[in-house]
């Protein structure tokens, strides 16, 4: 399982929620924090996670999970609702790049992702998911790329492609079930000829035997 399912697993689904996507993440510029308030817990790594609830009507939050080193659980440390995300900055609009920026109504993190496609992925389920559950004002989505925020996420197009296949393979069916039907009505057209030349021939037979 990966860290990811884990995540999803030990810390949404229990509450009855689903995990959209997860971004791993470090600060770009730590926070001044005395040494003795660190707890000795060491190293760790840093998830930024959006989820739904599963009843209606849905809710979205924010999460921030952590995972210690040499510990398989993870820990929440901060969670804000949708309504209360600002601003998202994606700190490039012209490259790819795994640098991006959240600000909230009571916070601001500066973060390194992963990767950049990792941040990029992010940032495309963040939109369309604030475009969808957030109530207005809407977050503003600053120096990101326009790929990101045009057109369906990569979850609606995954959802277009599912629907494209069967609507392909619907179409295939019928067209087969039209040259299967055309083949019936040939074979029905042959079947009558051979009926009608038969009654013929039986006719042509009694004459000439009379």
């Amino acid at each position: 399982m990966s860290v990811k399912s884990a995540i999803n697993k030990v810390v949404f689904i229990p509450h009855d929620e689903k995990m959209l996507v997860a971004v791993q993440v470090k600060r770009r510029t730590k926070k001044k924090i005395p040494f003795l308030a660190t707890g000795g817990q060491g190293d760790y790594m840093t998830f930024i996670c959006i989820s739904v609830t599963n009843k209606k009507p849905s809710h979205v939050s924010i999460t921030k999970v952590k995972q210690f080193q040499g510990s398989s659980a993870f820990v929440k440390r901060s969670q804000w609702t949708i309504d209360q995300l600002r601003q998202v900055n994606g700190i490039d609009p012209n490259k790819d790049c795994p640098e991006f920026d959240m600000m909230f109504e009571n916070a601001f993190d500066q973060w390194v992702a992963g990767s950049a496609g990792e941040k990029c992925t992010f940032i495309q389920i963040l939109y369309h998911t604030c475009q969808r559950y957030s109530s207005a004002p809407k977050p503003e989505f600053v120096n990101c790329q326009s790929k990101l925020l045009g057109g369906n996420s990569i979850l609606h197009s995954a959802a277009d492609s599912v629907t494209s296949a069967v609507q392909k393979a619907s179409q295939a069916l019928n067209e087969r079930g039209e040259r299967l039907g055309r083949a019936e009505e040939r074979t029905a057209d042959m079947m009558n000829s051979a009926e009608q030349f038969s009654v013929t021939a039986q006719k042509l037979a009694m004459k000439h035997k009379c």
